[in-house]
């Protein structure tokens, strides 16, 4: 399956790894690696994490070591990354995402 990123999920990804690295040198690396793990975990089985949107569309797998939630659609061939969200920072902000970007 392909991945692709909504442009507000690119950039809440590499805010946080700005973040993680001010933080502790290298420690936005391990970010980085997590989500990549987490994606990686989501393409193996999509449909394993349970939906989260009225339409059933969007679901969320969480990172096993930061506070932080993927959340995407399986969309043809392709998971669309739609959120890298900060579980307690305004986790509800994705859903006008979906409404713009729905297919």
């Amino acid at each position: 399956m392909n991945i692709e990123f909504l442009e507000p999920a690119t950039t809440e990804l590499y805010e946080a790894i700005v973040f993680y690295n001010i933080q502790r040198q290298g420690l936005g690396l391990e970010f980085a690696k997590e989500v990549q793990d987490t994606i990686e975990r989501i393409k193996l089985n999509p449909e394993a994490w349970s939906t989260i949107s009225k339409s059933k569309q969007a679901r969320r797998c969480l990172t096993n070591r930061f506070p932080y939630g993927i959340i995407y659609q399986i969309r043809k061939n392709t998971i669309l990354i739609v959120a890298v969200m900060h579980l307690k920072r305004r986790p509800q902000t994705w859903q006008s995402r979906l409404r713009e970007n729905s297919q």
